[in-house]
């Protein structure tokens, strides 16, 4: 379905609607683009041979004695992965919790129900995890 336009009036109108998202996306790009041409005008050029080495995770890089493990490459502590699925899994309840908290008064009491349902499930897996000692860092 095309929209018909009687007038300039209502296609002035129409474009106001679109205004503040156009601003917005060019002081985004504006704020952007300026941040790396400032840091490249004014930063620091202190180059040494940590800052050009590749950053492994807190890692030191260690070259592999064995030529089939050096194929393969260092392993990395499985606590690394842990910590990242626990971010994950925050950054997908945040998701979930803050639509329905725009949308509390409307939703009732089953959503009540099933966001608690589904906050408990998320406590009792992070609960594991911290009994665990996955988050400890030795």
């Amino acid at each position: 379905m095309v929209a018909h336009i009687d007038g300039p009036e209502e296609l002035l109108r129409s474009m106001n609607l679109y205004t503040p998202i156009l601003v917005l996306g060019a002081i985004a790009a504006v704020f952007a683009v300026g941040s790396v041409g400032i840091a490249l005008l004014i930063g620091p050029r202190r180059y040494n041979r940590a800052k050009l080495e590749a950053y492994e995770c807190g890692i030191e890089p260690m070259a592999a004695t064995d030529p089939a493990a050096a194929a393969v490459g260092q392993r990395f502590p499985i606590r690394y992965y842990v910590t990242a699925m626990l971010f994950i899994v925050f950054d997908i309840e945040i998701v979930f919790l803050y639509p329905w908290a725009v949308a509390f008064d409307n939703l009732g009491l089953f959503a009540l129900v099933e966001m608690l349902l589904f906050m408990v499930i998320v406590f009792v897996a992070y609960g594991y995890v911290w009994r665990r000692g996955g988050l400890q860092w030795d």
